[in-house]
């Protein structure tokens, strides 16, 4: 049988296979920007949702904006961390580095334990993309990777063979070698493949010829290493059936979670979302999703600059709405005279802050947690703010919904602080019941709520509650 067909049947195995059960695996795949490392890790991730792992994923982005190919600052990479127990961190050192070229294996290397399994794209450790990094000999000649079980696999190789009745050019079948890596770590690992399909012919549907040279590039690498005898081993990770309190899964992103959190509480409130935003990386994703839900009463506004897009907010929480606005770091600095003007007004406002690397400007795709002190203390004179902080990504879900609780029960702004790596981060998400959620309806006033000393009856916007001073 050719590597294009079906995936293969036990009985046409080359070599017999061991298979090893393990309780936990981090797999990290590394490359360059343009290779599809994040689609690749997020369809593994995807596919040991639906097994039943618990799991943990940590995106990696490079800082500068495509950085010359093969070079180390232009390494992408994706990192999951997935057991058949709870867990909590996306892991630190990688049992598996899938390194599609020498500038990824030098940019990672010193995160894998000795001992790792390393696979590596020999096609590309030639002599001009080794210099381009540093490497004087070949790696994977000169006995430096001795520590690891190196699989050296020419990745770009045999993806063109394998596509080579599609009719696309070496440059078109090129970009499908992330597939057969795929396709290869799916074997390993016993991943479900039905659901890549379904996804690959899905996303390529107006191109149905590229969407099957993906499919068949991904079935090539699970019979790679279904025949090869390089790989004689792979690995069971059973699923966390023990750690899941029963209900309905899905996998789920912080930023996505956070989305549908804030949903969610205009639901509960009973009252118009809107968000007024200025797109900033990591929280653009929010101002996207939100964008896509208005038959949820969602209202989402892409204003001029951080300025005008917390302005907007604040006029729609003056007018009733359950008001937003969504910024990293930098837009919160400019943000801080309006939210001292949402105190003042104990105007309900969500000011949701996903962190990232500063000062000034800062680096969209560097995480940091370190705006904690800016939403403390940021703005002139006493003008204190709730905040409140998720712990995961699917935590978001709830810590949306805890903010909007606060912002609409004591009037007031509220921060929500969020970072990089929760809301490109994923893992399993229980989907709550409708009756499991809070109401957080609130009562508007509707006439006169304070009787000066002459009997006339009056509405005092500031009148505190006697029990809460609120």
């Amino acid at each position: 049988m050719s590597v294009v067909d079906d995936i293969a049947p036990a009985e046409l195995r080359l070599t017999p296979k061991e298979v090893r059960s393990v309780d936990r695996v981090v797999i990290r795949f590394a490359g360059d920007s343009g290779d599809g490392m994040q689609l690749t890790g997020d369809r593994f991730t995807s596919e040991t949702a639906s097994f039943g792992n618990d799991l943990s994923t940590l995106p990696n982005f490079p800082a500068e904006i495509r950085a010359p190919a093969g070079t180390l600052p232009g390494v992408s990479s994706f990192q999951l961390h997935f057991a058949d127990h709870d867990i909590l961190t996306p892991g630190d050192a990688p049992n598996v580095l899938v390194a599609m070229n020498p500038a990824a294996l030098k940019a990672n290397i010193a995160d894998v334990p000795r001992g790792a399994e390393i696979i590596v794209n020999t096609d590309e450790f030639t002599k001009r993309p080794m210099a381009k990094v540093g490497y004087e000999s070949n790696p994977l000649e000169d006995g430096s990777l001795e520590a690891y079980n190196v699989h050296p696999v020419p990745l770009t190789t045999l993806t063109i063979e394998a596509l080579k009745e599609f009719g696309l050019s070496r440059k078109e079948a090129e970009r499908s070698k992330n597939m057969f890596a795929l396709g290869l770590l799916s074997w390993m690992y016993h991943r479900p493949t039905e659901g890549t399909e379904a996804f690959l012919r899905a996303k390529f549907a107006k191109k149905p010829q590229i969407a099957e040279a993906n499919v068949a590039a991904y079935r090539a690498g699970w019979n790679f290493g279904e025949t090869t005898e390089d790989f004689a081993v792979s690995y069971e990770v059973a699923p966390a059936s023990q750690a899941f309190p029963t209900g309905t899964y899905r996998n789920i992103s912080g930023n996505l979670a956070l989305s549908y959190g804030l949903i969610a509480a205009s639901q509960q409130a009973d009252l118009p979302l809107y968000l007024g935003s200025y797109p900033i990386t990591p929280a653009s994703d929010i101002l996207h999703e939100l964008s896509r839900h208005k038959n949820f009463g969602v209202r989402t506004f892409q204003a001029e600059d951080e300025i005008a897009g917390i302005g907007a907010a604040l006029g729609a929480a003056f007018g009733g709405s359950l008001a937003v606005t969504t910024t990293s770091g930098p837009g919160v600095a400019l943000k801080s005279e309006t939210i001292g003007l949402a105190v003042s007004l104990e105007l309900p406002l969500l000011i949701v802050d996903i962190q990232r690397g500063g000062p000034s400007t800062g680096l969209p795709t560097k995480t940091e947690q370190a705006d904690l002190l800016q939403a403390m203390y940021g703005r002139n004179g006493e003008a204190p703010v709730p905040i409140v902080a998720p712990r995961t990504p699917a935590d978001c879900f709830d810590a949306a919904m805890d903010a909007a609780r606060i912002a609409l029960t004591y009037r007031t702004p509220v921060f929500l602080l969020s970072d990089g790596y929760l809301a490109n981060g994923s893992e399993p998400w229980r989907i709550p019941e409708l009756d499991q959620l809070p109401d957080l309806r609130v009562q508007f006033a509707s006439g006169p709520n304070h009787e000066l000393a002459d009997g006339t009856e009056v509405f005092w916007p500031y009148k505190r509650d006697p029990q809460t001073l609120a």
